[in-house]
C-alpha cells in the first residue's frame, strides 16, 4: 500500500523529479559509504517516515520539496557527493570558534561546527551577503564577518574571518 505522500508524489512532475535525483544520489553515496551502508540505509529509512508525515501539512506539495531538498543536501555535503571549500575558521572572539566547510549543493549549504556541534543549514534568500538556515542555528556572512546564532534563542555571535 502506497502512503498519499506517494500518491502526491507520482502525480507531481516537480516531485517526481526531485525523487528520481534523491535515488540517483542515494546509489551513489551507498557506493561510496562502503561499511557505512547499513547506517546510510537506516537514516533513509527514517527520512521516508518523516516524509511520509507531509499528510499532515497544510501545503503537502511545499512540505514535501521541502523535504526532498534537504534530504538531497543532506547526503551530497555528508558523502562528499558535491564539490566544497573549506574548512573556514571564524573567530567569536569569547565565545569561541565556528568552523564552517561550503558545500556546492541546490540550494548552497555549509556544515558549521561550534563547540563540537555540527549544523548543516542551507542557503536562504538575503538582500545582501551568503545567509544560512539550520534547525536552529544560522550563519549569515558578509565582507568577512559572520554573525552566528547557535541554539533556540540564542543571541547572536559577531564573528570574524580567521587568515
Amino acid at each position: 500500500m502506497s502512503s498519499s505522500a506517494e500518491a502526491l508524489i507520482c502525480q507531481s512532475d516537480e516531485l517526481s523529479t526531485l525523487d528520481r535525483t534523491l535515488a540517483g544520489v542515494y546509489d551513489t553515496a551507498l557506493k561510496k559509504a562502503a561499511s557505512a551502508a547499513n547506517i546510510l540505509k537506516a537514516e533513509q529509512r527514517g527520512w521516508i517516515k518523516g516524509r511520509d508525515e507531509c499528510w499532515k501539512a497544510e501545503d503537502q506539495q511545499t512540505c514535501l520539496r521541502e523535504s526532498y531538498t534537504q534530504r538531497i543536501v543532506e547526503i551530497q555535503a555528508g558523502y562528499g557527493l558535491v564539490a566544497s571549500s573549506g574548512p573556514v575558521k571564524f573567530e567569536c572572539g569569547s565565545d569561541g570558534n565556528v568552523v564552517v566547510t561550503f558545500f556546492q549543493t541546490d540550494p548552497p549549504s555549509i556544515n558549521a561546527t561550534y563547540k563540537n556541534q555540527q549544523s548543516l543549514m542551507v542557503a536562504v534568500p538575503s538582500a545582501s551577503g551568503a545567509h544560512y538556515q539550520g534547525r536552529n542555528e544560522s550563519f549569515w556572512e558578509h565582507q568577512g564577518e559572520a554573525r552566528v546564532a547557535w541554539g533556540y534563542g540564542a543571541k547572536e555571535m559577531t564573528c570574524k574571518k580567521s587568515g
